[in-house]
This record gives structure tokens, sequence and C-alpha cells, in this order.
């Protein structure tokens, strides 16, 4: 009750970083930044082969081409920040800046829930309907099912982040984290939030328990057709197109109900370290995901391969 007592508007917040944490500063800077540089390369590459390569011009690697692209957005829309609070202890960042950076956040995040579900029926009707798939995959069907993954993500952030920023917020300003994760700034209001947790609980089962089901149920119907093919060598044709997609799902999914759905430790004599390993552990999912990302499927992926190979050698020897 002691911060309704106060009245002077908040007009900024203190993003803490890793302030109380000053010898790690440096090492996660180098590590961070390896990994943008990491992600900016291999998910620009994906994204020129599936423009370039004509072989690649087909649903599945157009799915492939907007995930690399929101990867890229995703991390962009944190990751300087990340890097900033590294170099600047308890960082200041305004209020409509913070607004801005939750938003883009979320969006991404809610449009990539989105998208991992519409390239698991891609899979679906790729494995059990072949014969149906150039009629069902239209580009007539896919252009429309990725725009409206990316309309839903941003309709949800908009939503989400008017909602929390339209909250008072007075005496304490400082986020105990890296960025302006929507959690922790909720936690800083003055006002009663339950409509805040109401909403983002419609939000968690529309853009993460749904998907999970409908990916779920498609990956169902898929080994029970892939174990139906009578040949070991369809058996393993058919799983390898869609490994890839099925890793980077178990990796987000897994990152993301970890971080959210973990209890929080009540256990004060514990409680530095837990604040620790609550920031780590988003980092983790905001970073590491979208760096593998493009790994995962160039490694699985025979014709990203070699999509690589021929944009990277020399017109000069493709004789």
């Amino acid at each position: 009750m002691e911060k309704a007592n106060e009245t002077s508007p908040v007009m900024g917040f203190i993003l803490l970083g890793l302030s109380a944490h000053p010898e790690l500063a440096k090492t996660f800077f180098v590590l961070i930044l390896l990994m943008y540089l990491v992600i900016l390369l291999g998910n620009g590459v994906l994204i020129l082969v599936t423009i370039l390569d004509s072989r690649l011009h087909t649903p599945m690697y157009f799915f492939l081409g907007n995930l690399s692209f929101l990867d890229i957005c995703y991390t962009t829309s944190s990751v300087p920040l990340v890097l900033n609070s590294f170099l600047t202890p308890q960082e200041i960042i305004s209020f409509s800046a913070c607004a801005v950076q939750m938003a883009l956040s979320y969006a991404m995040a809610g449009t990539e829930c989105l998208l991992l579900s519409i390239m698991a029926f891609d899979r679906y009707v790729a494995i059990c309907n072949p014969l149906r798939y150039p009629v069902v995959m239209s580009k007539a069907t896919y252009v429309p099912m990725a725009a409206s993954s990316w309309a839903a993500g941003s309709t949800a952030s908009m939503v989400q982040t008017s909602l929390a920023m339209r909250l008072p917020f007075c005496g304490d300003n400082i986020i105990d984290h890296f960025t302006c994760e929507i959690l922790a700034v909720l936690k800083l209001a003055c006002a009663d939030i339950s409509v805040n947790v109401i909403s983002m609980g419609v939000t968690n089962v529309i853009f993460l328990g749904v998907p999970v089901l409908f990916i779920s149920f498609s990956y169902v119907f898929i080994l029970a057709t892939i174990l139906r093919i009578p040949s070991a060598e369809g058996r393993k044709k058919a799983f390898s197109t869609c490994s890839a997609h099925l890793t980077v799902v178990v990796i987000f999914y897994g990152t993301l109900f970890f971080t959210y759905g973990k209890p929080k430790s009540k256990d004060s004599v514990g409680a530095d370290k837990e604040d620790l390993s609550d920031k780590l552990i988003p980092l983790f999912y905001g970073v590491v995901t979208p760096m593998l990302n493009p790994i995962i499927y160039s490694l699985r992926n025979k014709d990203v391969k070699a999509a690589v190979r021929s944009l990277l050698r020399p017109k000069g020897f493709t004789q």
C-alpha cells in the first residue's frame, strides 16, 4: 500500500541489468554481441537464399524466411538495449521508449508463436495429404496465413502495451531487468492490475496454449503417417522434412514455458541468485533461440545447404 500513497509520477524507468553483478558485465557484453552478430548473419543468409533461389519458392521456405526476418526484428528490439545496459549500470529509459521496446518484443514473440503453428500445419499437409498439398497450400493461402500471424501478434501487443502503460506509476521506477519486460513493469504500477492479469491470461491461452495444442495434434498425425510408411528410407526422409521445425518448437516453447511458468522463489536468502536467473533465462530465450534457428534449419535441410553453397560459390566457378 505504500506505493499508492506516493503521488509523484514516473517519467522514466531505471534498468538495473547486471548492476548487482558488475564483474559479469564485460563477459556478457562480448557474449551477447557475438550471438547478435551470428543472428544477423545466419538469419540474413536464410532470407537471401529463400528469396534468390527459385528452388526454395515454396510455402515451407516462405514461412522460414518470415521466421528469420521475425528473429532479426525481435532481437533488434531488445539486444541493443541489453548491450547498453552492460556498459551503463542502472540505465535510464524514457516512458515512451520503454513502451515502444515492450510493444515490439511482445509483437514479435506473439507472431512467432502463431507462425510456428502455421509451419506445423504446412508439414501436416505435406506429409499426411501430399496429393492435396499444392491446392491446400497455394500462394493465395499461405501468404494470408503469414500476414494474419503478423497482424494478430501486433494487435495483441498494442492491447497489452496500452493497458500496461495506462497504469499509474508513482514512486518506484526501478526495473530489475535488462529490458522493459512487461511482467517486470506491471510490478511497479501503483494501481489494481487485475485487468492486465486477466487480459494476459487470455492472450497466453490464444498465443501459447492453442498453438501448442495445435502443433501437438499435428505431430501426432504426422508421426502416425510416418510410421505407416513401409520402407525405413521413406520414414527417414519424411521425418527429416519436419525434424528441424520440431527442434525449433521444442526449444522455443520449452524456454518460454520455463520462463513464465516456473514458480518464483520466496526464500530471501537466495533472492540474489533467483533474481539473476530470472533475468538470464529470458535473455537465453530472446537471444540463443533466434541464433539456433538458422543453424538448425541449415544443418538439417539439404535444400538450404545447397542454396547457401550456391549463393557463396564464386560465379566464375559455376561451370
